[in-house]
């Protein structure tokens, strides 16, 4: 059973599209059917579910053939749908937008994972996601082989440039947050300042646009301090499918691509009776 509060969310989603009724579907004769919703290309499945609770909240009977991080070829079918034709009809839009987006995001995700060549490196999204969407998004990219990284501010302090820019001086924003925090995440731009945040004892740097020459000289700068092993080290900025396996090479231990979740393709698929 879904956790109550996205359960709501799925009902706000399909009471936005229905609004007062879906009055073309209306005009159609009371009759029970059976649908099935079909992908138009390979992909990885996300999103199944959801989409199934949305046929179930207007008292649908939905039969999953393909579960969420299964893989499906062009033309199989995901899940076949049974109730009142103009039931299914209202629920079709909002099942299709959310499955074939939350599909599009793990597709994207675990093609991205395959070009990673240490798998001891791992790919995580960010907060660059749709507003009312987060949720799914990151439970599409953890689908998809990825992780989450914050879900929501109050997860962890990430001191960013901003921050630095507003407080003036990252040494004493880095102070008072130790004084509060035992974990926390330092955006730099930097060597300089990934070496001092390494020093203050920063849990995880993120090397913002860095390239990956310069990461690795980063990386070398933290080992000869014996800095190196006391944090993790994340890439970030500028990062696609052409250039991620040599990110993955300098060593890092976090890439993180906001494109999987506000650049989504979504997946093909449709509806059919």
């Amino acid at each position: 059973m879904l956790a109550y509060s996205f359960k709501k969310e799925l009902e706000s989603f399909l009471a936005e599209d229905i609004g007062t009724g879906d009055i073309t579907s209306e005009l159609l004769s009371k009759k029970r059917i059976s649908a099935k919703i079909v992908s138009r290309e390979k992909a990885v499945v996300a999103g199944a579910k959801y989409a199934k609770e949305i046929f179930n909240l207007k008292g649908c009977n939905v039969q999953i053939l393909k579960k969420d991080g299964q893989k499906v070829n062009k033309n199989q079918t995901i899940m076949r749908i049974f109730g009142d034709a103009r039931k299914i009809l209202a629920c079709e839009r909002t099942a299709l937008n959310l499955l074939t987006r939350m599909s599009g995001i793990a597709t994207q995700t675990n093609d991205l994972i395959a070009k990673i060549p240490d798998k001891k490196t791992k790919l995580y999204a960010t907060r660059k996601t749709a507003p009312g969407l987060r949720f799914f998004d990151k439970e599409a990219v953890m689908i998809g082989g990825g992780e989450k990284h914050r879900l929501t501010l109050d997860e962890m302090v990430m001191i960013k440039d901003n921050h630095i820019a507003v407080s003036n001086s990252l040494l004493e924003l880095i102070k008072k947050t130790k004084k509060q925090y035992k974990k926390f995440e330092v955006e730099v731009e930097n060597n300089t300042d990934a070496i001092l945040a390494a020093s203050e004892g920063a849990t995880i740097i993120m090397l913002d646009n860095f390239s990956p020459q310069q990461i690795k000289k980063t990386i070398q700068n933290l080992k000869e301090k014996k800095l190196r092993s006391k944090v993790k080290i994340e890439a970030s900025g500028g990062i696609t499918s052409k250039n991620i396996s040599q990110y993955a090479k300098t060593g890092v231990d976090i890439i993180s691509v906001g494109s999987i979740t506000n650049s989504v393709k979504g997946i093909d698929m449709s509806l059919e009776i």
